[in-house]
């Protein structure tokens, strides 16, 4: 059985998938990594469920117009990272459930993309944790493997694809830990980009440039 990928600079990592649930999760748990492959040409490419639609606290303002701001946000962000490919599900934030139809559009995604690591949410996470997230981790992985890979399912989807990894963020059993502290300038500037999820953008920088250098990942070994 082929050995796992070494991290970001494995040089058989040519393409690279992120699916996740809102925007600024990407540079939450992983642009790091995402800076790292695409500062060495990897094709990167980013797959968001929902646009964040719910990510305000003023209740006096328009769904619509959140999203609006940011998909935006997460466009700019993504062009930081050196990612030129952002597709927005548009499923309504916080409201996302295992189903096959989520399944095969993330199918759909993969086998578009052809990804040789998917980088997602670890779904195994007890108790506390936002229900977007567990509910993309899982159905990501399914349609990763064996989904994506197998002809007849979803023959509509796209021709198969089979990923070799997933490299699952936010568990809390990882397995893979990458040093970003050369990049973490930019991803923290990718992170700023997000300035309607940003309270105080020194106090963040601070912040990150404390604890932010070291990204974590479950490897998963989708061969």
């Amino acid at each position: 059985m082929p050995r796992l990928f070494a991290g970001p600079g494995d040089r058989r990592i040519k393409r690279a998938l992120c699916i996740v649930a809102h925007p600024d999760d990407i540079e939450y748990y992983c642009g790091g990594a995402v800076l790292l492959m695409t500062t060495r040409g990897v094709q990167v490419d980013f797959v968001l469920a929902t646009s964040g639609d719910k990510g305000a606290r003023e209740a006096s303002k328009s769904r619509a117009k959140v999203a609006l701001i940011r998909e935006r946000e997460q466009e700019l962000a993504a062009e930081l990272l050196g990612v030129k490919t952002v597709n927005f599900l548009r499923h309504p934030d916080a409201e996302l459930v295992e189903t096959l139809d989520l399944r095969k559009e993330l199918v759909r995604e993969i086998r578009t993309s052809r990804p040789d690591v998917l980088l997602t949410f670890d779904p195994n996470v007890p108790y506390r944790f936002h229900p977007d997230h567990r509910v993309v981790g899982r159905v990501a992985l399914d349609a990763a493997w064996p989904s994506a890979r197998d002809p007849l399912t979803f023959p509509k989807a796209g021709p198969p694809h089979e990923t070799a990894e997933a490299w699952c963020f936010g568990g809390l059993q990882p397995t893979l830990e990458i040093d970003v502290s050369e990049v973490i300038g930019k991803k923290i500037e990718a992170r700023l980009a997000h300035s309607s999820q940003t309270r105080s953008p020194a106090s963040l920088t601070r912040r990150w440039r404390a604890t932010a250098g070291i990204e974590k990942f479950h490897q998963v070994n989708l061969r």
